[in-house]
């Protein structure tokens, strides 16, 4: 009897830690994409160019889940939190990576992004009643000091420090979006809830169409295919993929996994692009992935 009843457990966590690492893989070659094709498209264009085949892949994709099971979409305050983190993760997020990855490396912008299980941990506790141990603030003084490495590597020009706090600020929204689809996915199917979110995205960055189509005109047609790749690969199966996993996977274990994502990003960077961080910022980045892991670890 108890082996009837834990085996489909036992199947779908063996299936979230699959789309777990597929999104993993996706999204750490998103940064190496994006970093490829900032010379080309502007950080809006590119926004635009990625959720526009995003929301249409992911619109075939509920269709076809909807002849199944049928389509329910959220209603009320799920709908309104949903379209609230579609704009600040697909919209918001993805602008800032953009801008920042026209001043830093792909290596570089990884390591900054993924200070968020910090911040996810503090918000957890601050908004879901996790606990706040000693543990956490530690991490976050070790993450601090890393952060202040990379700071000094890239902070020898305006743009180079644009692009630190660009970084920061694209960590920040991936925290808050997070933590906005732990509460939608407690109602609404992840598959809908990426739909809709990037849906919302999507039309949030419609305002950047006219340059879109004049970056299209003047680029190669290599860049708007990376565009179109990233929508339909990181954008509409890495967020699904992400969300079967957010909703079935503790918060705290797939924000530790994503730390591997730096380390992917920067091997494919450096095989892609010839392109590494500097050393110090390498050191900064491996003591803000330490402080994560300080601020991860229990008793």
């Amino acid at each position: 009897m108890s082996t009837t009843v834990q085996a489909p457990a036992t199947t779908t966590k063996t299936s979230a830690t699959a789309a777990m690492t597929v999104t993993i893989l996706l999204w750490a070659s998103a940064f190496v994409v994006i970093r490829w094709a900032a010379p080309y498209l502007a950080p809006g264009s590119l926004a635009l160019l990625r959720l526009l085949p995003a929301a249409v892949a992911l619109t075939v994709f509920v269709l076809i889940r909807s002849r199944r099971d049928g389509l329910r979409l959220p209603t009320g305050r799920p709908l309104v939190l949903t379209i609230g983190y579609g704009i600040a993760w697909f919209a918001g997020y993805t602008v800032a990576l953009n801008w920042a990855e026209h001043h830093l490396d792909a290596g570089t912008a990884a390591m900054l992004v993924n200070i968020a299980p910090i911040l996810i941990a503090l918000g957890a506790g601050l908004f879901f009643g996790e606990d706040l141990h000693r543990r956490l603030f530690v991490g976050m003084g070790i993450a601090l000091v890393g952060v202040v490495l990379i700071g000094v590597t890239t902070g020898t020009g305006h743009s180079d420090a644009l692009g630190l706090l660009l970084g920061l600020l694209a960590a920040l929204l991936y925290t808050v979006s997070l933590l906005t689809q732990k509460v939608v996915l407690r109602t609404v199917s992840p598959l809908v809830a990426t739909w809709v979110g990037c849906v919302a995205g999507m039309l949030a960055t419609l305002e950047f169409a006219g340059q879109a189509y004049s970056d299209i005109l003047h680029a190669p047609a290599s860049a708007t295919v990376a565009a179109i790749l990233l929508g339909v690969g990181p954008t509409a199966i890495g967020f699904s993929t992400w969300a079967y996993a957010q909703s079935h996977l503790p918060t705290g274990q797939l924000a530790a996994a994503s730390l591997i994502i730096p380390v992917v990003a920067m091997i494919m960077s450096a095989v892609a692009l010839g392109e590494l961080p500097p050393a110090l910022a390498i050191t900064g980045g491996l003591i803000c992935l330490l402080g994560v892991v300080v601020s991860r670890r229990r008793a």
